[in-house]
């Protein structure tokens, strides 16, 4: 019995720093999560697909289509892989250097802002491998999508709401200054 309540506690202590380091790092983790979902899920599309290819989950509704995009979002630009490159390697210089002041904002903005680069980094990893980036997300009435591209709109979205109501760290609206 009492080697159960010793593996119980170990148990307990180990999900409790689990948490810990999450709550500490939550935005590194949403990072990584974010980079690591959308290239593993990249990785079987390209693996188990041929490009063209289309396989219907619900009919006239939604597919998966392994789409090779050399564009920005709705392919505008086609094949300019060197601005795209130097645009997102930009973006990420430009956010390590104003890091510091980015950790002082509220989180709203900070999670729209992770997400943003989280799935920026993850289209510029495809295109750093072969100069196109993997979309697999067919709406029917949409351009085909990744999951790169749902947290680039999911940041912008929520840094637009940060930005709109300016809400600081207390969650409490702050006057807008002139």
């Amino acid at each position: 019995m009492q080697l159960i309540k010793s593996a119980l506690k170990s148990i307990l202590l180990f999900i409790e720093l689990v948490f810990y380091f999450a709550f500490l790092h939550w935005e590194k983790l949403l990072f990584v999560g974010i980079v690591a979902i959308d290239q593993f899920v990249k990785g079987i599309v390209v693996a188990s697909m041929t490009p063209g290819e289309s396989i219907p989950i619900l009919k006239h509704v939604f597919h998966l289509t392994y789409v090779l995009n050399p564009g920005a979002a709705f392919g505008i630009l086609p094949h300019q892989r060197e601005l795209f490159l130097l645009a997102g390697v930009a973006i990420l210089i430009g956010t390590a250097f104003f890091y510091s002041q980015i950790k002082k904002s509220d989180s709203v903005l900070r999670f729209g802002l992770i997400s943003l680069l989280s799935g920026a980094t993850a289209n510029l990893i495809d295109r750093f491998q072969n100069g196109l980036v993997v979309d697999f997300f067919d709406f029917r009435i949409w351009p085909v999508f990744n999951i790169a591209d749902i947290a680039i709109v999911v940041g912008v979205g929520f840094m637009i709401y940060s930005i709109l109501f300016n809400f600081g760290e207390s969650g409490i609206k702050k006057p807008i200054r002139d």
